[in-house]
């Protein structure tokens, strides 16, 4: 039950960035570096570093502009299963060398990463951009929920299930304000007679 707290955790943190979960992951496991984490440990170890610590602080300085974050949402969309993924496994395989559930693990966590994605892209079209403090936040809480997923994987799977909740709970308003936009004939269909559809 613990495995799979701290691997919502940590699919929680690679649904907001992807590079930094992957850069903590390997700096918490010291020495070692990213020899449990599947595909980065059969890249020489100076290369991930540099890759890592170069994308983490295009994410961390490049998301506060509205033009870069677009573009950041894209690579992140698309990449986010993968690492979600990876980050997962990396995770599963640090508790229990030898779990049978790597596959499954590999699945849920991809797609936990994705849809925390999609929750972003849709909140960043919704506002036409996402505030600093937001984006401040999930800065905040990436680093936290990697870190919760080894120190305190209760914690942090109780957090990445909220953060879950929450994100539920915005697409039912964005699909009520959606359809509220439409008159009273169309709101089973919102987007007919739309001239900009959004």
């Amino acid at each position: 039950m613990v495995e799979v707290l701290a691997v919502l955790s940590i699919s929680a943190a690679t649904g907001m960035r992807i590079a930094l979960p992957l850069l903590l992951i390997g700096l918490l496991q010291r020495e070692s570096l990213w020899s449990s984490v599947p595909l980065l440990s059969q890249v020489p170890p100076p290369l991930v570093l540099g890759v890592l610590v170069s994308w983490s602080l295009i994410e961390l300085l490049f998301s506060k502009d509205r033009l870069a974050q677009r573009l950041l949402q894209i690579v992140e969309l698309a990449c986010s299963p993968v690492v979600g993924a990876i980050a997962g496994v990396a995770v599963v395989r640090m508790m229990q060398p030898d779990s049978q559930l790597v596959p499954v693990v590999a699945v849920v966590s991809g797609l936990l990463a994705l849809v925390f994605q999609l929750v972003q892209v849709g909140w960043f079209y919704r506002l036409r951009g996402l505030p600093l403090w937001a984006i401040f936040l999930q800065d905040f809480l990436c680093v936290a929920l990697v870190l919760f997923a080894f120190d305190a994987p209760r914690q942090g799977g109780l957090i990445a299930l909220l953060l879950l909740w929450l994100a539920i709970r915005s697409t039912t308003e964005w699909q009520q304000w959606y359809r509220a936009q439409a008159g009273a004939s169309d709101r089973r269909f919102p987007r007919r007679h739309k001239q900009d559809p959004d």
